[in-house]
């Protein structure tokens, strides 16, 4: 390691400690003891190879973060930093006598490489698929949501400044800044995870950060139906419903797999139609060769240039797009939306927070009110019947399964309350020897209106999958 760069990259008090002890050629041949790796990380259903290889990537970070100066590593590029952290590595590997071979080490000191120049020890639960979200509620506790459940894990940030470095690596990589004037920030990852910052004075206890992540492989309608989230049948009733370009609204709570269903169902759209998508932070994974995405921007530092929802979507209306897709509508864009379904832009969806198909309805109309327009509730009431034919229920149950719970048909007004029957419903029936939801997909009877519409453009759906007297499969 050259003398000039051991100045700035080491801690002050850690360059003697480093010339004192050199690395050696003899680094290669790893000790291959029966010693435990350090049990610093600990996730649940884990294989202990899995484990082990986690704990033992994440003591090493945390060596690293003590021996380094951290303000350096943004300067460095990975050649520079491999170079510079790989006899360190082999040095604390041998030291701890890890049972690596030579191209187990190569590929450690990379990946803690990519740790580095990365979103440090949290890096390691970015790549593992299995976690669907990384929750940081301060620099000393890190929280896992795995298969439905949350659990602690041993990652630690060094301090405060440490996390907040990586928070505004995050932010500043999607034009947004985070501070004491600005303490609320949605961003996204480059993979398209979600991502929330809270940061002092909000934060009491510190910076929070909430990480959704997002599969690198899309759940399709298929694998919902083999995690048992959907039936078959409701899945033939939906692609029909998109298909035949019926507008659709897809209601749940916070973590039930909105923007899942949403992404799963615009694969049905065809690729002939110029789709336009609508959100805070990008997200959506539309697999569709003609999608045009745009993104919310937040004011500048003098509180002016803020552009919502709201003037996307009538900027969208004159782009030319057959449908428009909003990530999900939480405030005045409701009214937009539903302008756009009834002028010309139908099989039109979006996301709602709502725990019913009747709330969901509920929330639109409260929205649409925020719009500060001259309308009264029948109008507004009228304009929603219109503009949505299908409303989606998607819910987390308590054992972490996320199900549709609900598949219901906008039929009209009468008098001034908005008609709605349910087509295809899951119906809870306990829990199990796991204390797991059990439950059927079950059809009500009623066949939906719509199917005469999408029958004038040559689609259709079985009649069996519309029989109460079974279960749907």
């Amino acid at each position: 390691m050259s003398n000039a760069f051991m100045g700035r990259f080491f801690r002050p008090n850690e360059e003697a400690a480093h010339k004192a002890k050199p690395a050696s050629a003899e680094a290669d041949q790893l000790d291959h003891a029966n010693e435990p790796p350090p049990e610093d990380v600990q996730t649940n259903d884990q294989s202990p190879d899995d484990t082990n290889m986690l704990a033992e990537r994440v003591a090493l970070h945390k060596h690293l973060l003590e021996r380094i100066n951290l303000s350096y590593l943004d300067t460095m590029t990975v050649e520079e930093l491999t170079t510079e952290i790989r006899p360190i590595v082999r040095e604390y590997i041998k030291k701890n006598h890890f049972p690596l071979s030579g191209p187990e080490l190569d590929a450690l000191i990379e990946d803690t490489t990519n740790e580095m120049l990365g979103l440090g020890p949290i890096e390691p639960l970015l790549k593992d698929d299995s976690i669907a979200d990384i929750l940081i509620n301060n620099h000393q506790q890190v929280f896992i949501e795995r298969f439905g459940q949350l659990e602690e894990t041993n990652i630690r940030f060094k301090d405060e400044d440490h996390l907040l470095r990586v928070i505004n690596k995050i932010v500043s990589a999607v034009g947004r800044r985070v501070d004491e004037s600005s303490p609320l920030v949605d961003a996204r990852l480059s993979d398209g995870s979600r991502v929330n910052v809270a940061v002092r004075p909000v934060a009491v206890d510190g910076p929070m950060v909430s990480i959704r992540k997002f599969s690198r492989k899309p759940l399709t309608l298929q694998r919902l139906i083999e995690s048992r989230s959907m039936a078959s049948a409701m899945n033939t009733l939906l692609v029909a419903a998109v298909k035949g370009r019926m507008s659709i609204v897809i209601s749940g709570g916070t973590g039930s797999g909105k923007t899942t269903m949403l992404n799963a169902l615009s694969s049905q759209i065809s690729n002939k139609e110029r789709l336009i998508t609508i959100e805070d932070a990008a997200e959506l994974q539309l697999q569709q060769t003609h999608v045009c995405r745009m993104e919310t921007k937040p004011p500048t530092l003098d509180g002016k240039n803020e552009l919502r929802q709201r003037e996307l979507l009538k900027n969208a209306l004159r782009m030319r797009p057959d449908r428009i897709i909003v990530g999900e509508v939480r405030g005045e864009e409701a009214f937009d939306m539903l302008q756009a379904m009834n002028t010309g832009h139908e099989g039109s969806m979006c996301t709602v927070h709502a725990n019913t198909p009747r709330d969901a309805i509920s929330r639109l109309e409260q929205m649409i009110g925020m719009a500060g327009l001259p309308m009264t509730q029948k109008s507004i009431r009228g304009q929603i019947a219109s503009a949505i034919d299908l409303i989606v229920q998607v819910q987390r149950l308590h054992d972490g399964s996320r199900r549709v719970t609900s598949i219901s048909e906008l039929t009209g007004m009468e008098n001034d309350v908005i008609q709605m029957q349910e087509i295809m419903a899951f119906k809870k029936t306990g829990v199990d020897a796991e204390n797991r939801v059990t439950g059927n997909f079950l059809a009500t009877g009623i066949r939906p209106r719509f199917l005469e519409t999408i029958a004038e453009v040559g689609l259709s759906v079985p009649d069996h999958i519309f029989d109460p007297s079974h279960s749907l499969k």
